[in-house]
């Protein structure tokens, strides 16, 4: 991204498919609560688990969206995602504990855990379980814990609720917590993406309003915990961050009901989505994992360089297209895998995809 923005300084013209966010603003009925709330409200601290009405509409969302019958007691917000995997990590696991992430995923996992002074324990997934993490991989580890993502980051791809079932089952076999990080949600294309609290009231499971929602930079999101341990993450929280900002808490209660809005920003990436599917493979990057949802197309680089970094660099520089390296997401075999991401409009995924079937030619 800062490679992307000097060139941008410079007078070039960027085409961003290394962002992962979405290119739209918060819904206009979001912003048009805030803006009628600052009228009258002070915006103070809220409670620390959060705005009740926006709890209580949040446990609805559960009841519409999986037909999950859900106590908004159960649900906490957090200052974006980021706060719930600080609360849920901190409540769950001591000093020196082992969590098992999927490689390749998202790095902050690796990095929240290093900082808490647990150790993040990377389960080498495979193409043919579409990168998912399978019960079989748990065997021998000695997990205190299980953080899963469907749809996933990097690779968009999810777990169908047999998977996800089967899964939980041997991580609780194995006496492991499991996390399960739902922040896409909402972004699918061909089958709906399946809550962990379908199968147990036992896992922790977390949601933001960043990407289906489109409100990336408000910070805010969402938990949900077992009811024995609400007392526990409720204290956690009021000490570490006192509460989520509550102006963004308000703008979040509407944007829940701005469905309209919200499914055409799906469309969008609906549409971007299967141009990436028909133009990477034209411009030669035919090795990709099924995306079912979320924005990313993740490739397998092998058969053209051993340093993403270097390929990723060459990209921006020759194709004035940013994408992203691999290295992050999967510390072992990220030096051949970038990830490509159609969360922006579908003009500029079109001029992208133009920009790398021009450069893969004169490469190859």
């Amino acid at each position: 991204m800062e490679a992307a923005r000097q060139a941008e300084d410079a007078g070039r013209h960027i085409i961003h498919m290394e962002v992962g966010q979405p290119s739209t603003g918060a819904p206009q009925a979001a912003r048009q609560a805030l803006s009628d709330a600052l009228e009258t409200d002070a915006m103070g601290y809220t409670v620390a688990l959060g705005l009740p009405a926006l709890r209580r509409r949040i446990a609805q969302h559960y009841g519409d969206w999986y037909n999950v019958d859900l106590n908004p007691e159960r649900v906490v917000i957090t200052p974006g995602s980021s706060g719930a995997f600080i609360l849920s990590f901190t409540a769950l696991f001591d000093s020196g504990d082992r969590v098992g992430i999927g490689a390749p995923g998202y790095p902050s996992y690796r990095q929240i855990l290093h900082a808490l002074g647990m150790q993040p324990v990377d389960i080498e997934t495979a193409p043919e379980n579409r990168l998912q993490p399978v019960a079989a991989d748990l065997r021998g580890l000695d997990l205190a814990g299980l953080m899963v993502a469907s749809p996933a980051n990097p690779t968009g791809t999810m777990l169908d609720r047999t998977a996800l079932a089967t899964l939980m089952e041997a991580a609780q076999a194995e006496g492991a917590s499991f996390i399960s990080d739902e922040i896409y949600h909402g972004l699918e294309y061909e089958a709906k993406a399946v809550t962990a609290l379908e199968i147990s009231d036992e896992a922790y499971v977390i949601n933001s309003f960043s990407k289906y929602f489109s409100m990336t930079g408000w910070r805010v999101g969402w938990m949900i915990v077992p009811e024995d341990h609400i007392r526990t993450v409720e204290r956690i929280a009021q000490n570490m961050f006192i509460c989520a900002p509550h102006a963004s808490q308000v703008a979040a209660l509407a944007a829940m009901e701005c469905t309209t809005e919200l499914e055409a920003n799906l469309a969008v990436y609906a549409r971007n989505r299967q141009l990436m599917l028909d133009g990477l493979p034209r411009a030669g990057f035919t090795k990709i994992a099924p995306p079912d949802g979320a924005f990313y197309v993740y490739a397998d680089v092998s058969d053209l360089t051993t340093d993403s970094r270097a390929l990723a660099a060459e990209i921006l520089q020759q194709a004035g297209v940013a994408v992203t390296p691999g290295l992050d997401f999967d510390p072992q075999r990220g030096a051949t895998t970038l990830r490509f991401s159609y969360a922006r409009a579908t003009s500029d995924i079109e001029e992208g995809l133009r920009r790398l079937e021009i450069f893969m030619r004169g490469r190859l």
